[in-house]
């Protein structure tokens, strides 16, 4: 694992404590099989999941809303990156999936400097076990990744969901990682601009 991925995991793992006592509520849709959602479902939560975070194009409203910078860029060398993301604590502790609440919002570099370009969901895995999926959430009609090891010291086992609503993303729309997206500097951490 790189030092990026760590320094983000890192901001993540700041809620950490607390995370592991959130199990999932009955807002997170839970099914063993394929996600399937209508299409006029997924439009409609994409539609509120945008109005909810249009406001948020720039860096500087999504701290004033309880963001806070990793300071990092996440990529993948030969896949793709991710960005600079932004952790909502609240939003992360209290175990509640809603398309108008992300729990982190994730940051291209543009000429313009720092825009938004995804949002990502986080939930964590109820029985801590990584063997099992009983749990798995879905939003838009999509599982999350996951389960998956906590990446940091004190991390719990969870599940995630990039949603690429600003920036197009040629592996699609809720792919991980935008080959599209690149980090400045690839082989080291890399200070974020400000926005």
């Amino acid at each position: 694992m790189n030092r990026r991925t760590r320094a983000f995991l890192t901001a993540c793992a700041v809620g950490a404590t607390v995370l592991t006592m959130a199990p999932p509520t009955a807002n997170a849709t839970v099914s063993p099989g394929p996600a399937v959602a209508p299409e006029a479902s997924t439009k409609r939560a994409l539609a509120q999941l945008r109005q909810a975070t249009a406001r948020f194009r720039l860096p500087a409203a999504a701290i004033r809303s309880g963001y806070a910078a990793t300071k990092t860029c996440v990529d993948l060398p030969g896949v793709g990156a991710m960005g600079y993301h932004y952790a909502n604590r609240a939003h992360l502790a209290d175990g509640v999936l809603d398309v108008r609440r992300p729990e982190m919002l994730v940051y291209v570099r543009t000429r313009h400097g720092l825009r938004l370009g995804a949002v990502e969901f986080f939930q964590v895995d109820a029985d801590q076990k990584i063997s099992t999926n009983t749990d798995r959430p879905s939003l838009f009609g999509r599982h999350f990744d996951g389960p998956m090891l906590g990446h940091e010291p004190g991390m719990p086992i969870h599940y995630d969901l990039h949603v690429w609503l600003y920036k197009h993303n040629p592996a699609g729309m809720f792919g991980t990682w935008n080959p599209a997206v690149t980090c400045p500097g690839s082989s080291r951490s890399t200070a974020a601009p400000s926005g």
